[in-house]
């Protein structure tokens, strides 16, 4: 009988949040090399969101500096999540992995082009151990239908994947372990219905599983987001089966710190920014801020950049997005990427004149929630309110009458309103959702409309 020890080490979701990446390293590493002391034979796996351009580093290098720092750990494989997918464009994603040491899996993402998986993508990985046991490992992310086409990758359904790969799997390796980036309920949904499944390791949703959590024979794992846990998964394998799992989540605030780990983090901020700060974008006359009782406001700039990007009627965009100033003179990429750090698209929304002035309804009705509503996800990055709604080109009268580039609103005329697709995520305006036609630009962050919009009115002192 052939019998033998496994170390399953896991992350997900870490974000780029690499204040935590040095114990995290340091774990794995000390995991791996007890685990070998052991006799077990330790493997690596990511579950996707690694990467996120909030973090100066990742959006200096878009995302290839993650890629390096994942490399020094020397991952088995890792998957993607939504993150890789929809912050970076086509091209740039294309050439994420390019210098990974690792494989990544994805089974349910097809290039919209070509119709065939992605260059840097394997349809799963079969993995012999030490004794000759064979696991096969796959992995599937969110197959966001509406937002993953806009950037030319095709979701392909998780059931019909499964179906495909699964028999392929059982023909090759007797233990299956999915990277799942699709969320908790999913994993146990999966569990349930497809008990060839040995392990689940699992993102998306940020949930922790200190002991892990069983659904018939499939063991589910998962070790939270940022970094503030790592995953294990110890397991025996007995003529190929796995006969026994037991998973954990470690938290990374109990994990020592080294005394170098301080400056490990402070040079990934300060070689992020310094990249960052060598960008100037444009040169500004006075100084832009987020204050909507000034006479230059931020809020003003980044309407105008909206509506003349898709040249529409009117813009609106909430006064909470811009998390700092612009100061008067040279103006960076960092100074705007500090300022609008989100994964918020523009998104073009074409309404008549009745659904419009419902949506201008919708946010009266809301604006007192709204002024100090915290937003979470959806995009945003920071911690700070929704704030205000404003407008370009809408007003109303004393006598609460709307004016559309000072004519009054047509209730039959067509509208189109420039605006960002997070609008359209949370839960606040149900107009936009259910009766406007929504053209999303994935292919291009608010923060680089802005830039294009400073760059044309204020050249910079480079381009002269």
């Amino acid at each position: 009988m052939v019998s033998e020890e496994l170390m399953l080490l896991h992350t997900n979701d870490i974000h780029s949040h690499l204040e935590n990446w040095p114990k995290v390293r340091h774990f794995i590493q000390s995991q791996e090399k007890q685990a070998r002391r052991q006799g077990h034979q330790p493997f690596v796996f990511d579950i996707g969101d690694a990467v996120d351009r909030q973090h100066a580093l990742t959006e200096a290098t878009l995302g290839q500096a993650n890629i390096k720092l994942m490399n020094e750990i020397g991952y088995t494989a890792a998957t993607v999540g939504n993150n890789e997918m929809l912050g970076l464009d086509h091209a740039a994603l294309n050439h994420l992995y390019d210098e990974a040491n690792f494989p990544v899996l994805v089974s349910n993402i097809l290039d919209a082009t070509t119709h065939q998986r992605p260059t840097w993508a394997d349809d799963y990985k079969i993995v012999t151990t030490q004794a000759g046991q064979k696991l096969a490992v796959f992995g599937l992310t969110a197959p966001f239908e509406r937002t993953l086409p806009l950037l030319g990758w095709e979701p392909v359904d998780i059931d019909a994947t499964m179906e495909r790969l699964l028999p392929e799997l059982q023909a090759q390796a007797d233990t299956i372990i999915l990277l799942s980036h699709l969320g908790l309920p999913t994993d146990r949904d999966l569990a349930d219905r497809y008990p060839a499944l040995d392990v689940i390791m699992g993102a998306h949703t940020h949930h922790v599983l200190p002991d892990g959590e069983w659904h018939g024979n499939t063991l589910l794992a998962a070790a939270g987001r940022y970094g503030s846990h790592v995953g294990t998964v110890q397991l025996t394998l007995e003529n190929g089966k796995m006969t026994s799992a037991q998973a954990k989540a470690w938290p990374t605030e109990a994990m020592p710190e080294l005394p170098e780990d301080a400056s490990e983090k402070h040079t990934y901020e300060r070689l992020g920014n310094q990249k960052l700060t060598q960008r100037v974008i444009a040169e500004l006359p006075t100084a832009y801020t987020r204050k909507l009782t000034d006479k230059h406001r931020l809020i003003d700039l980044g309407l105008a950049s909206l509506q003349e990007f898709y040249h529409a009627d009117v813009a609106m965009l909430s006064s909470g997005m811009f998390l700092t100033d612009l100061p008067a003179g040279p103006v960076t990429q960092k100074d705007l990427h500090d300022c609008l750090p989100h994964a918020v698209h523009p998104m073009l929304i074409t309404l008549m004149g009745h659904e419009l002035q419902r949506l201008l309804l919708e946010i009266q009705k809301n604006r007192a929630f709204l002024l100090g509503y915290q937003v979470k996800g959806m995009g945003f990055r920071g911690h700070q309110a929704f704030g205000e709604m404003v407008w370009s080109g809408i007003t109303q009268d004393d006598a609460g009458n709307w004016w559309v580039n000072e004519k009054p609103l047509d209730p039959y005329q067509t509208y189109t309103i420039a605006g960002l697709d997070h609008y359209l995520f949370i839960p606040f305006f149900p107009t936009i959702e259910i009766a406007g036609r929504n053209q999303m630009n994935y292919d291009v962050l608010l923060r680089e409309v802005v830039a294009a919009t400073l760059t044309k009115k204020f050249k910079s002192l480079e381009t002269l």
